[in-house]
This record gives C-alpha cells, sequence and structure tokens, in this order.
C-alpha cells in the first residue's frame, strides 16, 4: 500500500493510526500542503480531488480519510476499528463525524487560507476562528463521551474509529492553543490513546517529512 500525505494533515493522522492499530505496512509518500504540491502534478495526476490522504492499494485510489478507514477495516478486519452491534457502530461513527464533519471542514488549510488571503482576516483573528470552532466542537463531544458508559477509549476497551479522529484533533488544537478546561473525559482518552504505539509511531513528530 502507499499513502500519500502530509506530516500535520489530521486527516492524514487519522490513516496513520488506522494502519498502525491493525499493524499493515505502507509506503510513505509525502505531498507538501504548505507548498500546494497537493495541486501540482504528479500527484494531481493521481488524485481525483487534489486532497490528503490518498490510499493506493492493488492499484485502487482512495480519497477521503474515513472512507479509507472503514475500506481498510472492512478488508482487515482484526482488530477492528467498528463495534459488532449497530447501534454500537452508529455511536462511534457519530463521535467520529462530531469531528470529521462539524470540527475539521471550517478549520482546515483551505478555510484559513481563505481567511486570511481573500477576507484579509489578520493572523489573530484567524487563530480566535480556529480556537472558537475546536472548542466548540469539543465541549459537544465532550458531552457525547458523558452519555456512555467510562471507557479507557472514545467507546469500549479499544481504539475505534473515533480515537483515530480524536487524537490528531486534539494535536492541532495544542498547536493553536485551545483552551481544553472543562473536557476531562475527552482529555483523558487523548492522553490513554498516546501510551498507545499505534499512536504514538503515527504522530507527526514520527513522520519522515516532519518540520519543527
Amino acid at each position: 500500500m502507499k499513502l500519500y500525505n502530509y506530516f500535520r494533515s489530521s486527516a492524514s493522522f487519522r490513516v496513520r493510526i488506522a494502519l498502525n492499530i491493525k499493524g499493515l505496512s505502507y509506503d510513505y509518500f509525502p505531498v507538501h500542503l504548505v507548498r500546494g504540491e497537493h495541486k501540482l502534478p504528479p500527484f494531481t495526476d493521481l488524485s481525483a480531488d487534489g486532497l490528503l490522504p490518498m490510499l493506493e492499494d492493488e492499484g485502487n485510489r482512495l480519497g477521503q480519510s474515513m472512507a479509507i478507514i472503514e475500506y481498510l477495516d472492512e478488508k482487515h478486519p482484526a482488530p477492528p476499528l467498528l463495534p459488532p452491534d449497530a447501534l454500537g457502530r452508529a455511536r462511534v461513527r457519530a463521535l467520529a463525524q462530531s469531528i470529521a464533519c462539524e470540527i475539521h471542514p471550517l478549520n482546515n488549510l483551505r478555510v484559513l487560507k481563505y481567511l486570511v488571503r481573500e477576507l484579509k482576516v489578520d493572523e489573530e483573528a484567524k487563530n480566535t476562528w480556529y480556537r472558537h470552532w475546536v472548542r466548540d466542537g469539543l465541549l459537544s463531544f465532550e458531552k457525547q463521551l458523558s452519555q456512555g458508559p467510562l471507557s479507557p477509549f472514545c467507546f469500549g476497551n479499544t481504539p475505534t474509529l473515533a480515537d483515530c479522529c480524536l487524537v490528531p484533533q486534539i494535536f492541532n488544537g495544542q498547536r493553536f492553543k485551545v483552551d481544553f478546561d472543562g473536557m476531562p473525559r475527552t482529555m483523558k482518552v487523548f492522553e490513554h490513546c498516546m501510551k498507545q504505539d499505534a499512536f504514538l509511531q503515527a504522530q507527526p513528530s514520527a513522520c519522515p517529512d516532519n518540520e519543527p
């Protein structure tokens, strides 16, 4: 398998975690988002949407981190990233989508660049935007966690799709100095995840294209 990704991309980070949890080997192909390499050949010759991450497996190319992770889970079912029951799967997907669909789209690099370049928002206002939406979304995430039984991960005793999404979001939030007060369960899950090799080995600092 080949994974086209960027060390600081939270969506790419999700897929790296999933691959590590499943013990799957892959070739790492860096595509520099900040330099715009995702908008240029050779990547645009491979990718339909010009977005990261992109997984190539047996000649097939897949985009969108959530679709990639579920593909990996179906093709390599052990260890599973979704619970065996319908209700459990729905709860895990809801947690994951709270981040992937509610928080991340408002704060990805394209949006932040548009705020600065097109709307002429200054750096501090951009960062305030980021912090607001991440904190607002994570407070909602915290409430969702509180509705379920206490567990070391987002759902149950093993990592799921929800944990694959949460950890990269916290990493990015830390970069922008988001206030995480009032999210004890969320942060406890994050801290537990970061004691696991699959998460440690997927973090940006462990990537070959990492920049200080």
